[in-house]
């Protein structure tokens, strides 16, 4: 659903005053307009637009979740209804057909609404559905990038970026009209929303943006040469699906020759489903590999939990410890037992949560082997075999490509 002229509804808390717009009250120099409703380019608006939202969510009993703000849910009987807010646009869902039209009838006595039917495009995320589950993609907006860069006819890459780079220290002449590049990279940044292989070779683009070189601009085309081939690839987010939730991290130490701060990535996948991912650079350096991956076993365990709290919002309830694969044993020694001072009494005294959860029973690290480890992708550029045999077990599917492992896929979701 969408709602016109939204910030016009908001009501202002504070005394805003404005000059008369040109024509009005013409010989009256010096005069002002109070305010008594926000307006389109106030520093208040959105503000004011949302607390005005959530009155009449919560007027219908709806309750706003403290994990994620713009999530409201509405819990009667065996009636669920959930409101996901972005702005002006709402995403409605829920177990009842009639329930969902009477409140979609409170929301259009309220406010001026459109409704836009079911959900199928929403923020340039292609949305289809089948009996398999829900499919989300930027197949057009991916499309987009390559036809903004030219590139519709050249010749497709295997994968995105080349193994061993070493972009950091390149050389070579400054773009004289970086402006190009920032903006390559930028739709790449949102095109990590569902295309997660992207996310260590875009977080590498992205350090850039202040002085790209040529061979920066370079590897940028490389990936969009890996788009060309690529555009309709997409997450699953599968029906059968066992409400369980497998993470791995990884960290590559030392990885930045610049700051000689360690890379930190996870994966978490939802049964087969991926549902949260992340290439970032590390805080400060690490002074071994084991402390590097005791960090990123760190920052994976806090996204555990607001997914876990998340889920409890939803209305499901998670009281198995959670299986967090990595393949560091000093780190999982370090995380179960408090042993090893000397490489650990330096470290922030935030990390050691990892072993309140370990006894609360919120996780349960378990030790995989290099080979094996998913979140591999997500801090270092990969060679070709490699990084297909990873991207296989991501949970992504090609619906576009039903000559190519997905066979049948396209046709249950619809798409010809």
């Amino acid at each position: 659903m969408d709602v016109h002229n939204a910030f016009s509804h908001g009501d202002l808390a504070e005394e805003v005053y404005m000059c008369l717009p040109p024509g009005f009250g013409t010989g009256k120099s010096g005069m002002v307009c109070r305010l008594k409703k926000s307006l389109y380019g106030l520093k208040q608006a959105p503000r004011c637009w949302f607390a005005k939202l959530m009155a009449a969510l919560k007027t219908y009993a709806f309750k706003q979740s403290y994990s994620d703000y713009s999530l409201f849910t509405f819990l009667q009987g065996n009636v669920q209804i959930y409101v996901l807010v972005y702005v002006d646009d709402l995403i409605v869902s829920g177990n009842d057909h009639r329930t969902i039209q009477l409140f979609k009838r409170y929301l259009s006595d309220c406010f001026h609404m459109k409704d836009l039917g079911a959900l199928k495009y929403f923020l340039g995320i292609e949305v289809a559905r089948s009996p398999e589950g829900i499919f989300l993609c930027q197949r057009k907006y991916a499309l987009d990038i390559v036809y903004e860069a030219g590139l519709l006819g050249a010749k497709p890459a295997s994968f995105p970026m080349e193994q061993n780079h070493n972009l950091a220290l390149a050389e070579g002449p400054f773009l004289p009209d970086p402006e190009c590049y920032r903006h390559l990279v930028g739709r790449l940044i949102y095109l990590t929303a569902t295309r997660p292989e992207l996310s260590y070779c875009v977080h590498i683009l992205a350090q850039f943006m202040q002085q790209p070189r040529e061979p920066h601009w370079e590897a940028a085309l490389r990936v969009v040469h890996y788009l060309k081939g690529n555009p309709g690839k997409g997450i699953l987010l599968r029906s059968d699906s066992d409400l369980q939730m497998y993470a791995w991290c990884d960290s590559d130490w030392g990885s930045c020759p610049l700051t000689r701060k360690s890379l930190s990535g996870w994966f978490i996948q939802l049964g087969n489903s991926p549902i949260s991912w992340k290439t970032k650079k590390q805080h400060t350096v690490s002074r071994s590999s084991a402390e590097a991956e005791y960090r990123s076993m760190a920052v994976t365990t806090c996204e555990l939990k607001w997914l876990k709290e998340l889920l409890v919002a939803l209305g499901i309830q998670y009281p198995n410890p959670i299986r967090l694969c990595c393949d560091s044993q000093a780190a999982l020694h370090i995380a179960v037992k408090p042993v090893f001072h000397r490489r650990t009494k330096h470290i922030e005294i935030y990390c050691h949560f990892v072993r309140d959860e370990i006894q609360k029973e919120c996780i349960r690290p378990t030790y995989v082997t290099t080979k094996t480890q998913v979140a591999d992708i997500f801090t270092k550029a990969l060679d070709r075999r490699q990084f297909e045999c990873l991207l296989s077990k991501l949970g992504i599917s090609n619906l576009h490509a039903p000559t190519r492992g997905d066979v049948g896929i396209s046709s249950k979701f619809g798409i010809k």
